[in-house]
């Protein structure tokens, strides 16, 4: 959503029907869809690390799991190393060797998999036989020497042999410890790194997705504002799309779109119907100016149809000249009356301060000359220019002078002032009056719609209200300060026109 560059081109309903049109035909992705795809690719992101975090606790928790397997048969091998130490030594204990030997081959037993898995399939199997040959040489050491015969071999061979074995399996044990120990410390290692790895990927995503959804909420009312400041300004160009896509905040452009369309609409139909009741205020000022030229073109014919044989052809010719002079005049009278009573499309431009001001004075120049009015003109060199509407500003000043006049009923001196207002980036126009002035209970009430001191049916009570409308349409505001016997003073503020260098 965003608005072209200001232009001149009227506002008509064409115009506004486009935007509205460009606006609605784009696709559809609203706001909320595009928060709900952003928390989903946080959901998602912190889906990943939860089931990152769970396959990492499992694995850890199976590796506790088989380091506790793996201690219990190194307790169960180390202890029936003791138990057949205390044999060779008291002749004890033999059977209690046994029995941890042969819960040492159950955990083995129990943990094969995992534990083929961790040290290896042969080397596996060789603790595997170590634990079997281990068993079953306990087993022949309670064989009575008869039993066992001659080709079995003395008790000090069977003690070597166990010795040995005992010896692999508790090294056996210890390298599984070990190498266990050692793998659960790495993976919790790494499940260190992984955690300092996630929070700042993390801290990341959000600050993204915040972002994200931020941009979306606040750069639509960023150029909404920008649209409000441009309105203020007097450009009243429609919102017209930038995006490929369209959302709430395009619905709330389409909405303001027509309720500018309309003000605009409306506030034309009130500056026009005040606009009439102008012009019938004019008709009378303007009858009389025309009479001049119209009575000099009677006189001027009148001579040329009685004295045209004894007149020379010089003579003949200036006759003309005046006869066409006078018609220009008249025609000049009735143009500037027909401009200021038709009705326009809004069409904004680049004006200068003092030339709405001047046309008004010219128009009623008349009514000025019969009120005994002195126009004093201090008008400022090289001011800027600003962004408005010929017609409507004429509509204000006229509206103003007019009041003057009205308020000067036994003459006095008009005086108008323009310069660089006190204001930033504003420039000033000022109507002071030596009038009965505005007394200053009424003064809080003179811009209300429809209210007038005026006499009936000496006023509608619109001026005022119509101009401080135009104005405010235009960036600028009114201002009014009065003495009652003294006079008024009407400033008005206009922002500069902001042109590039």
């Amino acid at each position: 959503m965003d608005y072209s560059a200001p232009d001149e081109r009227p506002i008509t309903d064409a115009v506004k029907t486009e935007a509205q049109r460009a606006l609605k035909e784009r696709p559809s992705f609203s706001i909320r869809t595009r928060i709900i795809l952003g928390f989903l690719m946080l959901f998602l992101f912190s889906l990943g690390i939860n089931i990152t975090s769970v396959i990492m606790l499992t694995r850890i928790q199976s590796k506790l799991g088989f380091l506790e397997s793996a201690s219990s048969y190194t307790f169960e091998v180390q202890q029936a190393r003791r138990f057949e130490k205390n044999y060779f030594l008291y002749r004890t204990n033999l059977a209690d060797a046994r029995e941890h030997t042969y819960r040492a081959r159950e955990i083995l037993e129990g943990d094969r998999e995992e534990m083929a898995s961790v040290v290896g399939v042969a080397h596996f199997e060789t603790m595997a036989r170590h634990v079997d040959r281990y068993e079953e040489l306990l087993s022949r050491l309670e064989e009575p020497n008869e039993k066992r015969g001659g080709d079995s071999p003395p008790y000090e061979e069977i003690e070597e042999e166990l010795r040995e074995h005992g010896a692999e399996m508790i090294s056996v044990a210890g390298q599984l410890l070990a190498k266990e120990r050692e793998s659960v410390e790495n993976m919790l290692q790494a499940s260190k790194r992984i955690l300092i790895f996630i929070i700042p990927v993390l801290f990341i995503v959000i600050v993204y997705v915040a972002n994200f959804i931020a941009r979306q909420m606040l750069q639509p009312l960023n150029r909404l504002m920008a649209d409000t400041r441009r309105i203020a300004d007097g450009d009243f160009t429609p919102i017209t799309p930038r995006r490929r896509y369209r959302d709430e905040f395009t619905e709330l452009a389409m909405a303001l779109n027509h309720m500018w369309h309309q003000l605009v609409h409306r506030h034309d139909l009130l500056v026009q119907a005040h606009k009439l009741k102008a012009v019938g205020t004019l008709t009378a000022g303007v009858a009389h100016e025309l009479n001049n030229p119209i009575n000099n073109i009677m006189l001027t014919a009148s001579m040329l149809e009685e004295d045209y044989k004894s007149l020379s052809d010089r003579e003949r010719l200036d006759m003309v000249r005046d006869l066409l002079d006078q018609a220009e005049r008249s025609r000049i009278i009735v143009r500037s009356l027909l401009d200021f009573a038709r009705e326009s499309e809004l069409k904004t431009g680049l004006l200068q301060i003092r030339d709405p001001i001047e046309d008004v004075l010219q128009l009623t120049s008349n009514q000025i000359k019969l009120s005994k009015v002195k126009v004093v003109r201090q008008f400022a060199a090289n001011l800027p220019p600003f962004h408005g509407d010929p017609h409507q500003i004429n509509q204000v000043f006229l509206n103003l002078v007019l009041n003057a006049i009205d308020a000067m009923p036994h003459g006095g001196t008009l005086t108008v002032t323009t310069r660089i207002a006190d204001e930033r980036d504003y420039i000033m126009a000022e109507i002071t009056d030596t009038g009965v002035g505005i007394p200053e209970h009424v003064l809080t009430n003179i811009f209300d719609p429809f209210f007038t001191s005026k006499p009936t049916g000496k006023g509608t009570g619109l001026g005022l209200s119509v101009s401080l409308g135009i104005i405010q349409k235009h960036g600028g505001e009114i201002r009014v300060r009065s003495r009652t016997g003294e006079g008024t003073t009407f400033t008005i503020l206009l922002p500069m026109a902001k042109v590039p260098a």
